[in-house]
């Protein structure tokens, strides 16, 4: 009989990556994802060959110095901030991720999020069942429909964002990011510029930041400061690039017009949330990516988990 890998995986993912995996590999789920009880199972297991990651718990340097037999860690997803990159360089473990399996599927949920903001169908809803049909003229709406759209990091879902936006919406598309992205802004009639004239001119802002040390609450009073009060700010992104109490006092002084996240600095954030308290704020529990076809996709992981084990180049390398 051949020799079967072992993979431990965090979570549960969707069927058809399990099943990939199912075929090469002894598949573990831990009972809980601290640091020490994970140290603990890989001792009783001697050891695991690949680690699959979704959204909770993290791959510390522990965690990958205590398994000298992994060769392989995977992100059901994009984002790589619950992952120790730099120990897994240095431990020879090749990190693999999804980064275009949810794209299609958060930029639907923004648009969902500030159609919901700009249309006010979070206080319609509640007045039309409260029977308040004379919300009809109190609810005035915008329209998104040639306004502009600022897209603070302008990668995969950022891109996808601004490609709905502009083609179906015909929004002028304004980004920041530290690259830059010609071909995109010809596509898109795109322009780059500096995220304090990003906030200041559009009226709409996506944040599609990664989460590094230098993101990390990069989107603060100051910058809220700059916003038109007419202007919408939906965090796609991570809920520690912004400061969330700015967020809050920013929406509850009107000095901008509504907020939308699917994202917390809490994860999951205290239902006393201040946010949760304001009419002009619509969220949702860090779902954007929950598809069936993006948790298909994500789950496809499995596919580069494989061939690193198997020795050969995965499709989606992060440190490779």
């Amino acid at each position: 009989m051949a020799h079967k890998y072992k993979v431990m995986l965090y979570e549960q993912m969707h069927s058809v990556g399990t099943a990939l995996l199912k075929k090469k590999c002894d598949v573990i789920y831990p009972e809980a994802l601290d640091e020490d009880y994970l140290l603990e199972v890989f001792k009783k297991n001697g050891g695991v060959d690949a680690i699959i990651i979704r959204a909770n718990g993290a791959i510390t340097k522990k965690i990958i110095e205590g398994n000298p037999d992994l060769k392989v860690i995977g992100r059901h997803g994009v984002g790589l901030d619950a992952i120790d990159l730099v120990a897994a360089e240095m431990s020879g473990v090749a990190v693999v991720n999804t980064p275009v399996a949810n794209s299609e599927s958060v930029a639907e949920h923004f648009l969902v999020l500030a159609l919901m903001l700009a249309k006010k169908i979070r206080q319609a809803d509640a007045a039309l069942r409260q029977g308040n049909w004379q919300a009809r003229y109190e609810l005035i709406g915008m329209e998104l429909y040639g306004k502009k759209l600022g897209v603070s990091g302008f990668g995969k879902i950022g891109q996808k964002i601004a490609r709905i936006c502009h083609k179906g919406l015909d929004m002028k598309v304004l980004y920041d990011d530290v690259v830059r992205w010609p071909e995109v802004e010809v596509e898109l009639r795109a322009e780059k510029v500096d995220r304090e004239t990003l906030f200041k001119e559009v009226d709409v802002i996506s944040l599609n930041l990664p989460l590094l040390p230098s993101t990390h609450h990069a989107i603060n009073r100051d910058l809220l400061g700059l916003m038109k009060s007419t202007a919408l700010l939906l965090n796609m992104a991570r809920g520690s690039v912004w400061v969330e109490s700015d967020v809050y006092q920013a929406l509850k002084n009107g000095q901008i017009a509504g907020v939308g996240s699917d994202v917390y600095e809490k994860e999951p954030p205290d239902v006393n949330n201040p946010l949760f308290l304001l009419d002009s704020f619509v969220g949702t529990p860090h779902m954007s990516a929950h598809t069936e076809e993006a948790m298909i996709r994500m789950s496809l992981v499995a596919e580069d988990v494989l061939a690193v084990l198997e020795g050969h180049p995965p499709k989606y390398p992060v440190n490779q």
